[in-house]
């Protein structure tokens, strides 16, 4: 268990009177006219399947997605209950909380287009109003970070608030940020418990927030839903499938999340299980489901609705329920970011939704889920959208190459005293670095780690305690042509045993594939180009080594050694002395 110190220093607390509330409401922007939720508008099919933040019964994505189930009636029945029952919170409380939310949740209309090969309803953002394009801002939600008394969740929540009496100062598990939001998830969970309110009771909030978090609650898809639509929750024959099916490894991931879910079961969870239950009963709509809450399984189901709905905003990462609705679309949209919000105080930091194109009443409001390959969109959010899909046609790809310094380097410690006093301004690398790929020339940050993790014989005079300080440097150009040669290897080696392994799952596959192994097998196909390109591209620079210049002769360029000696070079420039020409009389 690693740990790191996440302290912020706290502040007043914000005001909240009902006078106060009330002048706030008069000057907010906040539209609560009604939406249907049968809109007929039809669907491109690059807003129909978007999952980040959306809620799914089945499984929908823009380009190629994983269901078990068409669509019923009844799927339909009770996302219009979610929805209705998270509109009539807006309704009531959002002038309260939103400074401005000019949308509506709605379950989103299937699409008819042939392209998509699996279709569901699923939750969204309509506009409740016509929003032209210079104006841009649908929704804002204060953060509240200094007392957590807002709507948003931010991990620091958990350890200076929340949990702050049940971990250890400076908390920081191997899941890191999502985990902390996951707790928090799971204790918010926890205070709507039908049989009586479980977890702790932190943070105090303000009026109207506690029946805008229990309907964004209810509306979050199950565990059992999430088994299709996250990869975190698949069974264990799909996960291995994606395992060998992209450089970027679930099984790290399923590894961190175990190691901390056990940490926190034996040293929080156990412990007091009045407070800490591991399973709880929720409200959702018409009836109570039972779910796993303060467990390993609850931890897992609360990750993966993390990652499918969080945000990096204002230099953090957050849970924004209602602004997380917005689902994803390739174009003519924006992220989701930070900025001031003006309130009757002054400006206060919050998140803000804004369109990346003008839109008319009923129109779906989208945003981007940032620019990702297609591995990191499925592990984050389930699904890979049309932009990734394009990039093998010529756009963007990527992988990922994982390189370490050897256990068993005779000058390993030396290395690692330089990766953790001597790079990028004393900020502390690790021994094992991740870096991604894209078919053209090569991270040059992965080059400079390789040669350092190669450096060794001849060149290994650099790691003296002398060039301790400039070592790092030298190692961002080539060091020799045999470190060079070690370097260039090392890649090959490293996309050759990864193509080698999508191979085999290549050849293990039959023709007919379940939606989960075409998504893998779609992520399988981008990141295999990615790989290639880097391949040809390393292997030709392997080629040319002795056309690059290496450290000694750089050096001797530097203290003017290299050229030939002639006479004429001294007494060009005044010298007198020669080799051989001292008169000395012995």
């Amino acid at each position: 268990m690693t740990t790191c110190c996440r302290r912020k220093s706290s502040a007043a607390l914000l005001l909240s009177s009902l006078q106060l509330l009330s002048i706030i409401t008069s000057t907010t922007s906040f539209s609560s006219s009604p939406i249907a939720i049968d809109h007929p508008r039809q669907l491109n099919q690059f807003s129909i399947q978007k999952r980040r933040n959306g809620w799914f019964l089945n499984v929908a994505s823009d380009g190629i997605a994983d269901t078990t189930a068409t669509s019923s009636a009844g799927d339909r029945d009770r996302l219009e209950r979610l929805a209705k029952v998270a509109n009539d919170a807006l309704t009531e409380h959002g002038s309260d909380i939103f400074k401005s939310f000019k949308a509506r949740v709605s379950v989103m209309p299937q699409s008819t287009d042939e392209d998509i090969e699996q279709n569901s309803l699923r939750l969204g953002l309509v506009a409740t109003e016509s929003i032209p394009k210079e104006d841009q801002l649908v929704a804002s939600l204060p953060f509240y970070d200094t007392d957590g008394s807002g709507l948003a969740l931010a991990p620091h929540l958990a350890t200076k608030l929340v949990y702050k009496d049940k971990l250890p100062e400076g908390y920081d598990g191997w899941t890191g940020d999502v985990g902390l939001l996951a707790m928090l998830l799971l204790n918010e969970m926890a205070r709507l418990n039908v049989d009586g309110s479980k977890g702790i009771d932190l943070p105090t909030r303000k009026d109207g927030i506690p029946y805008l978090m229990s309907a964004w609650i209810a509306s979050l898809p199950s565990p059992e839903e999430m088994s299709n639509l996250h990869p975190l929750m698949w069974d264990e024959d799909d996960q291995e499938i994606l395992q060998s099916s992209s450089t970027k490894k679930i099984y790290r991931l399923l590894d961190d999340i175990d190691d901390d879910s056990s940490w926190l079961d034996e040293n929080a969870w156990s412990l007091d299980r009045d407070t800490f239950p591991e399973t709880i009963k929720l409200q959702i709509g018409d009836s109570v489901e039972e779910r796993q809450c303060f467990s390993p399984d609850g931890f897992r189901y609360a990750v993966s609705l993390v990652r499918s709905r969080s945000f990096f905003v204002d230099g953090s990462l957050r849970l924004l329920p209602y602004l997380d609705y917005a689902n994803h679309d390739d174009y003519d949209s924006f992220e989701m970011v930070g900025g001031g919000i003006g309130m009757l105080w002054g400006s206060a930091k919050g998140a803000l939704l804004k369109s990346g194109k003008a839109l008319r009443e009923g129109d779906e409001v989208c945003i981007s889920y940032g620019p990702k390959g297609g591995a990191d969109y499925l592990l984050d959010h389930g699904f890979v959208p049309q932009m990734c899909k394009a990039s093998l046609s010529g756009g963007a790809v990527t992988s990922e190459l994982t390189f370490e310094v050897d256990d068993t380097d005779r000058f390993r410690d030396d290395k690692l005293d330089i990766l953790e006093y001597e790079t990028y301004d004393l900020a502390p690398m690790e021994p094992s670095q991740v870096f991604d790929v894209t078919g053209g020339p090569p991270d040059p940050a992965m080059y400079q780690f390789l040669r350092l993790a190669k450096l060794g014989g001849k060149d290994a005079f650099l790691l003296e305690s002398i060039f301790r300080k400039e070592v790092w440097g030298f190692m961002s150009e080539p060091v020799s042509e045999d470190n060079e040669r070690a370097v260039v290897t090392t890649v090959i080696e490293a996309c050759e045993n990864a193509l080698k392994e999508m191979d085999e799952i290549n050849n293990e596959e039959g023709s007919t594939l379940s939606p989960k192994q075409k998504l893998c097998c779609f992520v399988r196909d981008s990141e295999r180009q990615a790989l290639e390109r880097t391949l040809v591209y390393v292997k030709q620079e392997a080629e040319a080594l002795d056309l690059k210049e290496y450290y000694q002769e750089r050096r001797l360029k530097i203290l003017g050694l290299d050229s030939e000696w002639a006479p004429e070079d001294d007494i060009a420039f005044g010298g007198t002395r020669v080799p051989g020409g001292a008169d000395y009389d012995w």
